[in-house]
């Protein structure tokens, strides 16, 4: 099975270089941004869409997850995504936080190493790249926050993803939607996410009408701090398949807790 990377470059729908070919296959796993609107071309460089062929048909591609190019060799992206078809995790597999070596396909180019967090409820991978992926003016880096950086509350962060629209079926563009950070010690609130948001996750949304859903899982919530954009969060779960439920925002792992991490296992100089 493989599993192929599609930046958004030149285009605002999922395009892939050589040899990725077919069609997108659209179906329940494809990325939903709630209450969003299409990207304008260009506007989010670092988004990869994570893909596997469909199982009845070589030639149709499923997206099962998003991600973030944060080197020209690494992709970030959530834990959970490596079961989608990645390779056959078993649930004992995914916690060790080894180096597993396979080969897949990531934008033409095989994927040297998948690597989970070391523990199942952190819900975090990074992807390696055998070759690196080359910076052409359509393909940027998603910069990392500073470790231990804790947004406030309501401060305006962006989601973006392909599929689902409130009202809609599937659609080939990717989608972005202003979704505000919400406090963790209002997030874990019972009448919100109680124990479930931890301290190393980050909520954003809960408004009732935005969020994010299903394939979005994986990809990056893009804050602009500092006069940068940064990617603070991994999209991490909601309340599927009622996304936009109110007070259930849309739950991101908060990458600033695995900056160290994210560091000594890809051993990248931050901006190359």
């Amino acid at each position: 099975m493989l599993i192929r990377s599609c930046f958004l470059s030149l285009f605002s729908q999922p395009r892939c270089v050589r040899p990725c070919q077919g069609e997108v296959w659209k179906d329940v796993l494809a990325g939903r941004v709630i209450g969003g609107h299409e990207a304008k071309p260009n506007s989010w460089k670092w988004q990869v869409s994570l893909q596997i062929s469909y199982p009845n048909d070589p030639g149709y591609y499923a997206h099962i997850c998003g991600g973030t190019l944060i080197s020209s060799k690494w992709v970030m992206t959530a834990a959970h995504c490596l079961s989608m078809g990645a390779r056959p995790f078993s649930s004992s597999e995914l916690p060790t936080g080894a180096l597993v070596s396979d080969f897949c396909l990531i934008q033409g180019f095989p994927v040297r190493n998948l690597s989970p967090v070391p523990r199942s409820s952190y819900d975090i991978a990074l992807l390696r790249l055998e070759s690196p992926a080359s910076a052409n003016g359509f393909v940027e880096l998603g910069a990392l926050p500073p470790k231990g950086n804790i947004l406030p509350n309501d401060y305006p962060c962006y989601i973006t993803g392909w599929g689902v629209v409130t009202g809609g079926g599937s659609v080939d563009r990717l989608q972005e939607v202003m979704l505000p950070v919400v406090d963790h010690e209002i997030c874990s609130q019972e009448d919100w996410w109680g124990s479930q948001a931890k301290d190393s996750m980050l909520c954003a949304g809960g408004d009732g009408v935005r969020a994010g859903c299903s394939g979005d899982s994986g990809g990056p919530l893009s804050c602009y701090r500092d006069g940068h954009w940064e990617v603070h969060g991994i999209v991490s779960f909601g309340l599927v398949p009622y996304c936009n439920t109110y007070q259930k925002p849309t739950v991101f792992t908060r990458v600033s807790a695995y900056v160290d991490w994210i560091y000594s296992v890809s051993s990248f100089v931050p901006g190359r």
